[in-house]
């Protein structure tokens, strides 16, 4: 008799979503040389540390055997883990007060246009009466010298010098467009936010979280660049709406005992081949058609 797979007897349409979305996870591993003994391992950190922080028994000490059943993962392997100090994710500097200052010059009415738009701020304070970039980096931060964080954005891409020298965002967020571990930082945290609500969702835990996205397929090159673009258009309006009244309820809630929450409002635009799962042109997920048109919110 042959051994039974461990995916066996598992939910089906759980087991199907995992292998999608572990698709493009496993793309960008193999790309950067993280093999699956390097991926096997973070799994089992993570299986141990989710059980020993979620899944906690009411007046009893969690065991090494208890998490093994939980997960699977070996009780050797349990106990090493256990012991072995975690490493928490931190934001680079320049992400941590970049994003703040861009979140201030997107949201102040001092620092945008009648239509929401940031304007170029000079680089120190003149006639204008606009604020200058030095001021609303030392609004923020008198610690961090405001050319050093100039010199930084420009590097990522974050900003430009005009040809009036005045500072100018090259996009409505901080989206650094070089700088590997800035990328990084903002992948892992928006992924885990997106898959936090979902996994919230499917485990009806409470009222649903917003997850929602408008999707169609059987669409031409052009009419898939247009929306890209209609998507950076509409899609920037709410975020921007979304930080200034964020911004406006920070600075209410500022040392209130209760003001221990964290948002993350997000937006996402993917374009590429019919078949979703990206398999090989002359192949297909099973039981599903890649030529039937789709569409939905």
């Amino acid at each position: 008799m042959p051994p039974q797979e461990p995916i066996a007897g598992l939910p089906k349409p759980l087991i199907s979503a995992v292998r999608r979305l572990l698709r493009p996870f496993v793309r960008l591993l193999i790309a950067k040389g993280v093999g699956l003994a390097a991926l096997t391992e973070l799994l089992k950190e993570a299986y141990v540390d989710v059980a020993l922080n979620e899944f906690p028994v009411d007046g009893k000490k969690q065991t090494d055997s208890r998490v093994s059943l939980l997960t699977g993962v070996h009780r050797k392997d349990v106990k090493r883990l256990r012991e072995r100090p975690t490493e928490k994710m931190a934001a680079p500097r320049s992400i941590g007060l970049g994003a703040q200052i861009v979140s201030r010059w997107l949201g102040s009415k001092t620092t945008t246009d009648k239509k929401g738009q940031p304007l170029p701020l000079p680089r120190k304070a003149d006639s204008s009466g606009v604020p200058s970039f030095d001021s609303l980096v030392s609004g923020i931060s008198k610690d961090m010298r405001p050319r050093a964080l100039l010199d930084e954005w420009l590097r990522l891409g974050v900003a430009h010098i005009d040809d009036d020298g005045r500072v100018v965002l090259n996009k409505f967020a901080f989206v650094p467009e070089k700088g590997f571990e800035e990328k990084a930082f903002y992948f892992g945290r928006n992924i885990h936010d997106h898959l936090a609500a979902t996994a919230h969702n499917l485990l009806e835990e409470g009222n649903p979280k917003l997850e929602r996205s408008v999707h169609y397929t059987g669409l031409s090159d052009e009419s898939a660049a247009v929306l890209a673009q209609a998507a950076e258009r509409t899609g920037m309006k709410a975020l921007l709406e979304m930080n200034r009244l964020a911004l406006e309820l920070s600075e209410k809630d500022k040392g209130r005992a209760t003001s221990t929450r964290r948002i993350n409002f997000g937006l996402y635009f993917f374009d590429g081949a019919a078949n979703f799962n990206n398999l090989r042109p002359d192949s297909e997920a099973p039981g599903e058609n890649v030529t039937d048109k789709e569409s939905g919110i």
